[in-house]
């Protein structure tokens, strides 16, 4: 690795991997779990949010209802754009119809249009608010879509809903734009998952433009950077709400864990529920209960690698350039990973 390019996700992936091994090695020979080694819990468990995705609004109130049945406090919500495939945020495809609106001659492709997105979204908070009432905190992923006039016109339509956070409403190259946002409205904000340098969230954090900080713990170099991270966003009330999408493996959730658990600005965690082949693979997988996850309080990160059973779960992709740990993590999650398939929140 080479440290005079500082501040890259690959180099910081690597510095993530051997920061993560020496807290699990540590752990193990101090016979405790790390999250003890980081000042003991401050929590029983740590609260979770589920992902509903739909394209029609009924079908996304009977998820969100399926959560809140289960214990779950915390909903993220996606809905489709009308003619458009994908969740809110684009897709795969367009309808027939949508297809007919673009130029004759365009052949078929993913398609985006930013104000139906902002329209349809504003419709499904109306919707759900109407339905399910405000006793259920709703989150909201925007991905960076829609130019940055309508995502700040999003979020401050959004406002009367209370969403718990909205998502990413600017890409890391507008971030100039929170300054903005956060004069016209009090929706709550989060972001970071693409973040590797300090200079990236240190303004938005001391400045007050953020409320939740999304960082991708490897992505940013691993859990004793992140810890750090945490500390100083408790100087500016900014909670923690590490990202944990299911391209990444048990171990990754075990990292953000121990973290939660030991933060006192702590957030909200994003949920990955595992199936049982990589539980198999990774015994010691964290348990998700009633919209919790749950320490085992094994030593270290108290999970392992059965290389054994990984053994009998070979990468089967259709591109041997995407053959990569995140590629079959997710097709051991039974996700489509190929070109083309589904991209992970």
């Amino acid at each position: 690795m080479q440290s005079y390019f500082r501040a890259g996700v690959t180099g910081n992936n690597a510095l993530s991997a051997i920061d993560g091994a020496l807290w699990d090695i540590l752990g193990k020979r101090c016979g405790v779990p790390v999250y003890q080694l980081l000042g003991g819990k401050v929590r029983t468990a740590v609260p979770l949010y589920g992902h509903a995705a739909a394209r029609e609004p009924q079908a996304l109130e009977d998820q969100v209802r399926k959560y809140m049945e289960q214990g779950y406090r915390h909903v993220r919500v996606q809905l489709a754009v009308p003619g458009f495939s994908g969740y809110g945020v684009g897709g795969a495809g367009t309808s027939e119809t949508v297809q007919k609106m673009r130029p004759s001659g365009t052949p078929p492709s993913p398609v985006f249009e930013p104000n139906l997105y902002v329209n349809t979204t504003i419709k499904m908070f109306d919707y759900l608010r109407s339905k399910l009432g405000f006793d259920i905190e709703l989150l909201h992923d925007v991905h960076e879509r829609p130019y940055p006039n309508q995502a700040c016109l999003l979020c401050k339509a959004v406002e009367p809903y209370r969403p718990f956070f909205m998502e990413d409403p600017f890409s890391p190259e507008d971030v100039g734009w929170f300054r903005v946002l956060r004069q016209q409205t009090t929706t709550s904000l989060a972001m970071g998952e693409l973040f590797v340098n300090r200079n990236e969230w240190l303004p938005l954090v001391s400045e007050r433009l953020i409320d939740f900080i999304r960082i991708h713990q490897s992505a940013a170099g691993g859990l004793n950077q992140c810890r750090k991270i945490a500390a100083c966003c408790e100087f500016f009330n900014v909670r923690t709400a590490w990202h944990g999408p299911g391209n990444v493996d048990p171990i990754g959730h075990a990292y953000n864990l121990h973290l939660d658990l030991s933060t006192y600005n702590f957030g909200i965690q994003e949920e990955t529920v595992f199936p049982a082949p990589a539980q198999e693979v990774f015994p010691g997988t964290p348990e998700i209960k009633g919209g919790y996850m749950y320490s085992n309080d094994k030593p270290g990160l108290g999970i392992d690698i059965n290389e054994a059973a990984a053994a009998k779960y070979p990468i089967r992709l259709r591109v041997p350039a995407v053959e990569t740990i995140a590629g079959w993590m997710a097709a051991l999650c039974g996700r489509d990973v190929s070109p083309g398939g589904p991209a992970s929140s």
